[in-house]
């Protein structure tokens, strides 16, 4: 991974013009953010609030966000890769050849590869409990026997199953819970303790972004999961679930340019590894779908309007997060909101997403 760029300084003021005149235009009540390289948070930010109920609460760099597709980054992806980095992932092995779950159906033929990149061909339709029911047991058999929506490597197609898929994975590789393993192998080793699975306990939930209003109740989700599969399955799933602060998440993506990243300490292989290796981000932050457009690497993709010789990586959230990674710059930036809790329109957040990342990664 590239040294930290010298002499890069973000121009807050711009930034911070930016993200106050979303607030006024009510695309999210707040924003946090924070932008850096591989040596540290350089600098960031908040504005607004978590909640317009309470406008005397001001957005905080420790206010938590529930991540939404995030998680898929947070957890799948860096669990996968700390499993790869050991030896026991083969990415290119129909996951049934080592996975008796799969085994004897369609999805046994796939590849960790494909599911990855979105070119499995999986079913894209998410609606687990109109599909399986509200029975976890039942969703799981149902997803990993599911009958196939086109040939493996034929499309680029994005679906929530990917990750649901790649989550049992792990969960199948490692005999834990995805919730538990990953706070014990990624997170905690890093400092990320801010960085959970929901539902929050109480105290947390309260310095919580709430997110959409929940017509059932008429109260907005705070502290627990937005999507309703993560929900139905108890909050813990590959799909969505986490919820952290831009402090955490500037640790996480700071780890991930580390040249060092991922570094063993000593002891049975990767039994002292500290997050998630170096190897695994430079094979994860490039071009893996060929000529099948959008183009893609493993679980990141490049930002809306650029190429693989910007190199600016990417990965939204649909409640109105996001990342960025540009490893050519040794640069990372973090854009979080609870835009969902006025509304589900994508285009003026995207426009925000947009010129914030041409302030900081250019």
């Amino acid at each position: 991974m590239t040294e930290p760029t010298c002499c890069w300084a973000p121009d807050t003021e711009r930034i911070h013009r930016l993200l106050a005149e979303g607030v006024r235009e009510h695309v999210y009540p707040g924003a946090a953010w924070a932008v850096g390289d591989a040596g540290g948070r350089l600098t960031g930010g908040a504005v607004g609030v978590p909640d317009p109920r309470r406008p005397e609460r001001p957005m905080r760099a420790d206010t938590l966000f529930d991540l939404a597709s995030l998680t898929k980054v947070l957890a799948v992806w860096s669990v996968l890769g700390a499993l790869w980095e050991d030896g026991r992932l083969p990415l290119d092995q129909p996951i049934g050849s080592y996975w008796p779950e799969p085994a004897g159906h369609p999805l046994g033929r796939v590849t960790a590869r494909q599911l990855l990149t979105h070119t499995a061909g999986v079913p894209l339709r998410t609606q687990l409990e109109a599909l399986y029911g509200r029975d976890p047991a039942a969703i799981r058999t149902g997803v990993l026997r599911a009958a196939p929506h086109r040939p493996p490597g034929e499309a680029v197609e994005y679906t929530d199953r990917a990750a649901l898929i790649l989550g049992y994975l792990v969960e199948h590789l490692t005999g834990e819970r995805l919730d538990r393993h990953v706070t014990e192998r990624i997170w905690d080793p890093l400092g990320m303790h801010a960085t959970r699975f929901g539902p929050l306990p109480a105290a947390a939930a309260a310095r919580c972004a709430p997110t959409e209003l929940d017509q059932a109740s008429g109260e907005h989700w705070q502290g627990t999961v937005h999507d309703p599969s993560a929900r139905l399955l108890g909050g813990v799933c590959g799909i969505a679930g986490v919820f952290s602060t831009a402090d955490d998440l500037g640790v996480y993506l700071r780890h991930l340019l580390a040249p060092g990243a991922g570094r063993t300490t000593g002891g049975r292989a990767g039994a002292d590894r500290v997050g998630v290796g170096a190897a695994w981000t430079a094979e994860s932050l490039r071009v893996q779908t060929g000529r099948l457009e959008p183009q893609r690497g493993l679980f990141w993709h490049l930002a809306p309007g650029t190429g693989p010789a910007e190199g600016v990586w990417t990965h939204y959230g649909f409640t109105g997060t996001a990342l960025w990674l540009v490893p050519g710059l040794g640069r990372w930036a973090v854009l979080l909101t609870n835009k969902v809790f006025w509304t589900r329109e994508r285009q003026p957040l995207t426009d925000i997403r947009n010129t914030f990342r041409a302030l900081v990664c250019a």
